[in-house]
């Protein structure tokens, strides 16, 4: 029965250690609620004096107290520990030699009997002995809850007098608990925060409470009075509702200096309404002149900010001192010119000496002038072209003072003229070219064909026939060069078709690397989504053999031509190389090489015929004059961007085709001399091509009805000739041309079929640069070939409307 009260004791020990763990768990709580309580002072002292005197004595009062607490409760933790440790030591002393006896012999129930006495103690929790002989089921008996937390542990050792020498048989291990230290100390702090808590409070309250008697309460009479203080009707004197004290105290000091300042700004305010008075009528007459000359600087800035002009101010030095804002939209930098003279901002002053000399006396003689242009250049160094007009400006005692003038700038006006002139430059050469290649296209066909009968004559002596053949690669280059021509005056009879330029250009490349030598690099980037456009293949292909040709002659040591694709949108801002505003889509071309490049002084002069800065013998000049008929006549354009020492770059900007797919030319077969025995109608004017012609067409088994003009031919048709197949040239004299004769042909003879011949068109067959649709055509020079083969063409077709 002992046993079990002494486990039932031991059992409510161990329960102990719980329940300090509440209490501690309170005490953890009470910071965060004493945290919150002193946030919500602090909120409440934020709305008066009063309240934030209250906050500071409950603050200072609570760190006091908690810091003396503090002390206090370690005080008595390091007196109840030192305690508990005098125990322990006691235990040690007392109990260690009958522990190691009974150890030493064994005897379990007399260790647990002392055990149990040394559990009895207090705050002792647990106690162990534990034997260190080396046998088997050495005797380890502890009684009490062992635990790791809040407790105090020693360990004694056992001996036993063997023989007389000290032997360690075992270990005594003993536990203190510091629960009830802990539950003391806590039931302490509680007694202390509380008692002190209520005596600062009541402290508190009485401190507030006295300040709002004595302080607070006037305070707030003192506010109020000042809040409803009004100069214009001043209350009463300040008296403030208390009891007078025996001597004046500080309250005192301040309603008397108060009321003092009440009186002084009285009599203050009263002069300043006599001064405010007075003040006011000058101020109307200030607004007044302040309104007329803030109108009139409106007025000023809003016309210079409008203007197409812009203003400029100098000094008695001629040195810029105003310039306005409008200068920018020009893009000038007025704040860089300020400062300067008009010749530091102008450029060319050393090709025009005289006029700038005069210029500057004037200036000197301080005489107002109009329209003086000069040049300059604009923060981008683009030049500009600028009008300027001065006024020079005197002072009251009519020393000078500088000039006031506005300027125009002029630059869109020069240059619409210079395209003009230009435009007009152009059409003028494409005119002349185009009248000398029609009338030397007439010569080459009777040259060629007649060289034809030659060759066929001397077939069987070779020096004769050799000296033909040189005549026949002469007249082949002449028409080749008359077919430059043509095309740069944008008369050569265009067929434009779909295609893939992509596609064009890998094939071109191809070609051009024999052409240009191995010592030139040829690189092609081609978009991967370029459109198809429409265009001449042969004269696109031929366009783009040109550039590379001139490419390479600017490129004598070798380098690298490079061929590019592109789609590109066009605006009316965007300028073609000739000044041209463009606007839709365009597939562009662009031939770039690593040359010399292009001289600024002859770049505008790159696209006229026979312009060549080649040597004698060289070139013709006619190269890049094609490229620009054919593009022009093409519906596109040509650029050109270049500068000396870092190559040029010339872009082809064709029109993009509104097809799907683009079309593929056919190969070209070779022609094979057709006869026939149809009767033709010959319409020519030049009596060399008309003998040629007539003899041709009989060589080739044809009769031929002839005629000189379109009255002529009409004459004959009103007589009933019969005919299959009218040939007729185009450009005729007499007032009717090839498509006016055959349009009148077909009215009399429904169906009749009509194959047109030139070496010059207008607007008869051409219109959008390519021939009118149904539209046959042999283009001078031509061969015996060629001829049969196109007169068998239209003779097999199908017979027009």
């Amino acid at each position: 029965m002992a046993k079990a009260g002494d486990e039932d004791s031991n059992r409510g020990r161990a329960v102990a250690p719980a329940a300090a763990k509440q209490d501690l768990i309170g005490t953890a709580l009470a910071p965060s609620m004493f945290a919150a309580l002193l946030s919500r002072l602090f909120n409440w002292s934020r709305s008066g004096v009063g309240p934030r005197l209250l906050a500071a004595v409950l603050l200072f009062s609570s760190v006091v107290t908690l810091t003396l607490t503090a002390l206090q409760l370690y005080l008595d933790y390091d007196r109840e520990v030192g305690l508990i440790e005098t125990r322990l030591d006691e235990i040690g002393r007392s109990t260690t030699g009958s522990l190691g006896e009974s150890l030493w012999n064994l005897d379990q129930n007399q260790l647990k009997l002392q055990l149990d006495g040394i559990l009895r103690l207090p705050d002792i929790r647990a106690a162990e002995v534990r034997e260190v002989d080396d046998r088997p089921n050495p005797i380890r008996l502890a009684i009490g809850e062992p635990s790791t937390r809040s407790v105090v542990t020693r360990d004694y050792p056992l001996n036993t007098n063997v023989q007389g020498t000290a032997r360690e048989i075992g270990v005594l291990h003993v536990e203190a608990t510091l629960t009830d230290v802990y539950q003391h100390l806590l039931n302490r702090a509680l007694v202390i925060l509380a008692s002190q808590a209520a005596k600062t409070f009541l402290v508190s309250l009485f401190i507030i409470y006295m300040f709002h008697l004595l302080v607070t309460r006037h305070l707030v009479a003192i506010a109020d009075f000042v809040s409803k203080y009004s100069l214009a009707r001043p209350p009463p004197p300040l008296r403030l509702e208390r009891r007078p004290p025996y001597d004046a105290d500080e309250l005192d000091k301040v309603i008397d200096a108060f009321n003092a300042m009440c009186a002084n700004l009285q009599r203050a305010y009263g002069e300043l309404r006599e001064a405010n008075a007075n003040l006011e009528r000058d101020l109307k007459v200030r607004r007044r002149a302040e309104e007329d000359a803030r109108a009139s600087e409106e007025r000023f800035r809003d016309y210079a900010e409008t203007a197409s002009d812009w203003f400029w101010e100098t000094g008695p030095d001629h040195r810029f001192t105003y310039i306005s804002d409008r200068a920018g939209a020009f893009s000038m930098d007025n704040k860089a010119l300020i400062g300067k003279r008009r010749t530091d901002a102008a450029s060319g002053c050393d090709a025009e000496p005289e006029k700038w000399r005069a210029h500057m006396a004037m200036l000197d003689r301080h005489e107002p002038f109009r329209k003086f242009e000069y040049r300059g250049r604009d923060t981008t160094g683009r030049m500009h072209h600028f009008s300027v007009n001065g006024q020079p400006v005197f002072a009251a005692d009519g020393s000078f003072m500088g000039y006031r003038g506005s300027a125009t700038d002029l630059t869109e006006q020069h240059e619409t003229e210079e395209r003009l002139r230009q435009s007009q430059k152009m059409d003028a050469i494409g005119q002349l070219t185009g009248g000398v290649a029609h009338d030397f296209n007439n010569v080459l066909t009777v040259i060629t064909g007649t060289i034809e009968i030659i060759q066929e004559g001397l077939a069987d002596k070779p020096e004769f026939a050799a000296i033909a053949q040189l005549i026949d690669d002469a007249a082949a280059r002449g028409a080749e060069i008359t077919s430059q021509l043509l095309t740069f005056a944008r008369r050569q009879p265009l067929e434009p078709r779909e295609i893939d330029v992509n596609a064009l250009v890998i094939e071109t490349a191809k070609l051009l690397r024999p052409i240009l030598g191995a010592h030139i690099e040829i690189v092609t980037r081609l978009a991967d989504d370029a459109w198809s456009a429409m265009a001449d293949p042969s004269q696109l292909s031929s366009a783009i053999v040109n550039l590379a040709v001139n490419a390479r002659d600017a490129m004598p040591g070798g380098g690298k031509l490079t061929i590019e694709t592109a789609n590109r949108e066009l605006d009316d801002t965007d300028a073609a190389g000739d000044g041209d505003a463009m606007r839709g889509a365009f597939v562009m071309v662009a031939v770039a090489d690593t040359g010399h490049g292009i001289p600024a002084d002859i770049r505008e002069h790159v696209f006229e015929p026979f312009f060549t800065t080649k040597g004698v013998g060289r070139g013709t000049g006619l190269g890049l004059s094609m490229v620009y008929g054919f593009a022009k006549q093409t519906g596109g354009t040509v650029a050109v961007e270049s500068e000396e020492g870092r190559g040029t770059v010339m872009r082809l900007f064709l029109p993009r085709s509104k097809g799907e797919a683009p079309a593929r030319t056919a190969p070209v077969q070779a022609l094979d001399t057709a006869r026939g025995h149809e009767t033709i109608l010959v319409v020519e004017d030049d009596p060399l091509v008309q003998g040629y012609v007539i003899a041709r067409l009989g060589s080739l088994g044809y009769r031929t009805l002839v005629a000189g003009d379109g009255a002529s031919a009409l004459a004959l048709v009103d007589q009933g000739a019969k005919f299959d197949l009218l040939f007729t040239d185009i450009i005729m004299p007499g007032g009717m041309n090839g498509r006016e004769l055959a349009d009148a042909i077909r009215l009399r003879r429904p169906g009749a079929r009509v194959l047109y011949t030139s070496g010059y068109t207008d607007d008869a067959i051409v219109h959008g640069g390519h021939l009118d649709p149904g539209v046959a055509l042999l283009r001078k020079p031509y061969r015996k070939s060629e001829l049969s083969q196109k007169i068998r063409e239209v003779l097999a077709g199908e017979p027009p409307d």
